[in-house]
């Protein structure tokens, strides 16, 4: 059976922002105004398609991504909505790693906030062309020009206005599109359908003269031709302007910028233009690249049907009903219901029993998925996020993902003996779904420790284990993951000699340690010479390397950031072996690290805050209390944004505190940004409480 639609009509693209800036609500609007849903979800109502978990209506948050398809022009538009909590920033990450394309949504209000900055950095790290879309117009300070300044200034990129808003505030009325040269005014009878379009109004001209002006300026970046033909007038002018918006878009040269407000069914359409005519399409995009796992050759594969089936699982989902769901991306190729996919990773086939379309918590069967497509597979229970599938006879595997590592940690007991099992399967499925909720049993106090991105992340986790799992559990404190690094270069010896009667145990290495850069984690190097200790077994003290740096030795957190070189050693021709050297790398490593000046470390998050002005010398004062630093004070309309930065261990409960400062008014978000050392008289109080 022939694909319904052609590669080129297809977008595969991601809604993104900070929290609060629109995400959902755009993507109600879409899938309202393409036919999709016949009706407006709404989150503050807790009837939205896309939010369907019970936590996330409850709470007005999106906390895991969903994805759909709805249909506008003649294409098809595959639509994933992420997180804006930076607790699930990894939702985002792992979407990313998939999509063609993305809207950024910015509110025109908070204009670039932090998890946008964010967001933006890992559109980057993956070359996802975007758009911009400024939402929000109606609300009160609203500013789309200030936030086109923000865009270029803070990301660096040049922003191309397609639209401008008619008024702002309470007087936002509709929007003059700057390529089709005319005004959208949106029928509020119709909740937005219906678009009334009329010629620009004579007292708007100047800011369109002048808005047009930077947008071809804008172009020039891709093609500067398109001055010639912006002041000659030509005829071919808009054609001219449309293939370069597209070009230049996918090229990541420039970002089409538009306005609206999503909330109040203004501009949506425009936005669902921009989708189709300016982003890519799968056939776009460059190759999926990966390696042979055989050979280790660099290989790729083209967005083509004829080429081998090739897709990434970028989701996995334990569904109550049909068990294991993994979402995939298919890069390459055809793949059918009912036949088989082989697993680079595990050297196995496994099985698909069936392929589904997905459409946020509903699912429909589909007999065949192709290249570009994005589809649940039913059936392969081994697949973990981040697995590459493919034709066994023409193996591939394509780029993992990085998750960054939880930064906080709970023990969780269950409360009964008929929990104790439920808990640790429960827990085990949830860590299968999320990459970043990490399950750790320590053997000396018997607690099963769970870590993860924040408190809300450990706290929707805990809220599923009791409504989706039944199960109930006794929930310590909140703790940190601090981290441990050295100060200084070290060496020490690490010898293991075990001689019991027969074959004996022989191992001996010398390492050295340094400090390394930081977000190195661990750096490990042979620079052993004249083949002291044998090439083969050189792994193995990497092993026990790794191992011990696990647990360090001031309060037993991961060791990061240190550079060890295996410098010597010496092997028994008998004796020596794997375990031998893998023992005696631990324990010099170990010994190393005490006599490099280890110290603590602990995660320091960037906080934003927006706030009334009274509330602002208390709430400074409290981060003062707090170990935090503010580094800005900025004054908008009735509201002030303070920006500082904060160690995480003195952040638990705040949101408790800034609404007791500020009557509820006060709003933060706060974000991972770096580790840094402890002060002495804290770092005591850490060892203590870990004794």
């Amino acid at each position: 059976m022939a694909r319904k639609y052609p590669l080129h009509k297809i977008r595969n693209i991601g809604l993104m922002a900070h929290i609060d800036a629109g995400k959902t609500t755009t993507t109600e609007r879409i899938l309202y105004y393409t036919g999709t849903s016949h009706r407006i979800g709404e989150v503050d109502t807790g009837n939205t398609v896309m939010d369907w978990m019970e936590l996330e209506q409850e709470r007005g948050i999106t906390i895991t991504s969903a994805a759909t398809q709805c249909f506008w022009k003649d294409c098809r538009i595959n639509v994933i909505d992420t997180p804006g909590h930076v607790d699930f920033t990894a939702e985002v990450e792992r979407c990313l790693r998939v999509l063609d394309g993305v809207v950024v949504i910015i509110c025109a209000v908070g204009k670039v906030q932090p998890q946008t900055e964010t967001v933006w950095r890992q559109a980057d790290k993956y070359h996802v062309p975007r758009l911009v879309f400024v939402n929000k117009m109606d609300r009160t300070g609203a500013d789309y020009f200030g936030s086109l300044e923000e865009i270029e200034r803070i990301f660096g990129c040049v922003a191309a206005p397609i639209a401008i808003p008619i008024g702002a505030e309470g007087e936002f009325s509709g929007i003059i599109d700057l390529v089709e040269e005319e005004s959208l005014f949106f029928d509020d009878m119709s909740f937005g359908a219906k678009v009334r379009r009329e010629p620009i109004a004579e007292e708007f001209s100047a800011s369109v003269a002048k808005s047009r002006e930077r947008l071809v300026e804008a172009l020039s970046e891709v093609d500067d031709s398109i001055l010639d033909s912006f002041y000659r007038d030509a005829p071919s002018f808009k054609d001219e302007m449309c293939l370069l918006l597209r070009r230049g878009t996918i090229e990541n040269k420039i970002v089409p910028v538009l306005c609206g407000s999503a909330f109040k069914n203004k501009g949506v359409q425009l936005l669902l233009n921009a989708i189709c005519d300016y982003l890519p399409s799968p056939s776009d995009v460059p190759p999926a690249r990966g390696l042979d796992p055989v050979t280790g050759a660099e290989i790729e594969r083209r967005p083509s049907d004829s080429e081998p089936f090739c897709g990434f699982v970028f989701k996995i989902i334990a569904d109550p009903k049909m068990g294991t769901l993994a979402f995939c991306r298919v890069y390459s190729g055809k793949l059918s219901a009912g036949s088989y996919v082989f697993n680079p990773r595990l050297r196995r086939r496994e099985r698909v029993s069936r392929l589904l379309k997905i459409h946020a918590n509903k699912y429909e069967d589909v007999a065949h998925v192709y290249a570009g497509d994005i589809t649940a597979i039913v059936g392969a229970k081994n697949l973990s996020t981040g697995d590459t599938v493919c034709d066994q006879d023409a193996p591939i595997v394509l780029e993992q993902i990085v998750f960054p590592e939880p930064v906080v940690s709970v023990s969780v007991e269950p409360r009964t003996m008929k929990d104790r099992e439920k808990l640790s399967s429960s827990l085990k499925t949830l860590a299968r779904e999320d990459p970043t909720f990490k399950i750790k049993h320590n053997s000396e106090t018997g607690e099963t420790i769970i870590s993860g991105m924040g408190e809300l992340h450990i706290d929707v986790v805990l809220n599923r284990l009791v409504r989706e799992y039944n199960v109930d559990a006794n929930i310590g404190r909140p703790r940190v993951s601090y981290r441990e690094t050295i100060t200084k270069r070290a060496r020490a010896e690490g010898k293991i000699v075990k001689q019991t009667g027969g074959r004996g145990q022989y191992g001996h290495v010398w390492l050295e340690v340094q400090p390394g850069e930081s977000g190195t984690g661990v750096v490990f190097e042979d620079r052993t010479v004249g083949g002291v200790i044998p090439k083969q077994i050189i792994p193995s003290v990497e092993k026990g390397v790794l191992s011990a740096s696990q647990e360090g030795v001031i309060a037993g957190y991961p060791v990061i950031d240190v550079q060890v070189a295996l410098v010597d050693g010496s092997f028994h021709p008998v004796d020596s072996s794997e375990i031998a050297f893998m023992l005696a790398g631990r324990e010099a490593f170990l010994k190393a690290i005490k006599e490099a000046e280890p110290v603590l470390l602990e995660p320091i998050f960037e906080l934003e805050i927006t706030l009334p002005p009274e509330s602002v010398g208390e709430v400074t004062g409290n981060l003062q209390a707090r170990r935090g630093k503010v580094w800005s004070i900025s004054s908008g309309k009735n509201i002030e944004t303070v920006k500082a930065e904060v160690p995480l261990a003195n952040m638990f409960g705040y949101a408790t505190a800034l609404r007791s400062f500020t009557k509820g008014r006060g709003n933060y978000s706060m974000q991972f940004d770096r580790y840094q050392q402890v002060p002495r008289s804290v770092e005591q109080e850490v060892v203590k409480s870990c004794r």
